[in-house]
């Protein structure tokens, strides 16, 4: 007889095994230690003055110590999931202005500036007021940023358009990241799932996509075929503001 592992494993409203979140620390807190311990003795080697390195070593050990900060990065990503997920966390709740944030964290983003790709931000410049996380949130449009500009082939414009919107009868704030000549027809279409799961992103988008549920909105695709540009380059992020 097939045994299913997760039948006996009561489950979460949205279906998720309770165990989850509980293995999800354990193997945050298993693979933080030893990657810790690894980047600690290879900036040692990098800093001993008795016996430096030669360069072709040092160059070695650089690119190792490099990788091993990026592997703490996605620990510390995956620790923010299982976090969000278990609902451990609580979000700040303070007065922002959505649309004051976008702009000044696309004023940052220059992902793709080497092959002349850019990113101008348009549309409402009235304030889109709310309570919540300006710092997760600023992390998580920052993602989402990055995630589209580096799928572009420049030289090349990306827009993040800002609209306010009344949906089910309360004011919300909407977002467009999509190519300069996408903008309009991503407007247009049904939203469709957003794929977060990118390359070169780490654990960056997953964790954007929660954030913005956790404000009681989320992020969306323009309905398309996954070969479609419009809708595989194109985000559209929803967050419900203050009456």
């Amino acid at each position: 007889m097939e045994i299913d592992p997760c039948a006996t494993l009561s489950r979460m409203p949205d279906g998720t095994p309770e165990r989850y979140p509980e293995l999800l620390s354990l193997a945050v807190h298993e693979l933080r230690t030893p990657a810790s311990v690894v980047g600690g003795y290879l900036r040692m080697l990098l800093r001993d003055a008795e016996r430096p390195l030669n360069d072709r070593h040092r160059k070695m050990v650089e690119e190792a110590e490099k990788s091993c900060a990026r592997m703490v990065a996605l620990i510390a990503e995956l620790s923010d999931i299982g976090k969000l997920d278990a609902g451990v966390v609580t979000l700040q709740q303070q007065p922002l202005d959505l649309f004051a944030l976008v702009a000044d964290v696309a004023e940052h983003v220059h992902e793709a500036s080497d092959r002349e790709v850019r990113l101008e931000v348009r549309g409402d410049g009235a304030a889109a007021s709310l309570q919540g996380d300006a710092a997760r949130l600023r992390s998580a449009f920052d993602a989402v940023f990055r995630a589209i500009l580096r799928e572009k082939a420049g030289p090349g414009l990306v827009v993040a358009e800002r609209r306010r919107a009344r949906l089910d009868d309360r004011p919300h704030a909407l977002v467009v990241v999509a190519d300069d000549t996408s903008v309009q027809d991503a407007y247009g279409r049904p939203r469709s799932a957003f794929d977060d799961k990118r390359g070169g992103t780490g654990l960056a988008l997953p964790l954007a996509r929660r954030v913005f549920e956790r404000h009681g909105g989320g992020i969306f695709a323009p309905a398309g075929a996954s070969d479609d540009p419009v809708s595989h380059g194109s985000a559209i992020i929803i967050i419900p503001l203050r009456e």
